[in-house]
């Protein structure tokens, strides 16, 4: 199964995020293993990192991206996706690019938090726990 991981879902696990934790390390966990194929965004990277910024430097920067690297697939963007997005309705045009680059990788499912931003998705957009459910984790 091809999953498309949305960058809240990293930051639930590098922020420890309480109540979201625990579902998001479990996908991290499936991906890790191979159990399912994970994707991530290159913009994903340094949205993770500005959030972050106040608890980064760039060792552990460093350290980030190799852990994403070894758990998901880091996928570039192209100019065609970002011509694309723009012709998407969608409210937020960051994930416009994420619904177009899951489509480009054949995901079956965005997994996310904030299912209404992928309404206008070709790709369906679940939670984390509907994900679980459907892998009977």
């Amino acid at each position: 199964m091809n999953l498309w991981i949305d960058t809240n879902i990293i930051l639930d696990v590098l922020c420890n995020r309480p109540g979201f934790v625990n579902d998001a390390a479990k996908i991290f966990k499936l991906c890790e293993i191979k159990k399912i194929h994970g994707y991530i965004s290159a913009l994903s990277i340094p949205n993770i990192v500005y959030i972050m910024r106040k608890e980064l430097d760039s060792q552990k920067i460093k350290e980030i991206l190799e852990k994403l690297s070894l758990i998901f697939t880091i996928v570039d963007l192209k100019a065609e996706d970002i011509h694309k997005a723009a012709n998407l309705d969608f409210g937020d045009y960051e994930d416009a690019l994420q619904s177009i680059c899951a489509k480009r990788v054949k995901a079956n499912y965005i997994v996310t938090r904030n299912i209404k931003d992928y309404c206008n998705s070709q790709i369906k957009a679940i939670k984390p726990v509907e994900l679980l459910e459907i892998l009977g984790n």
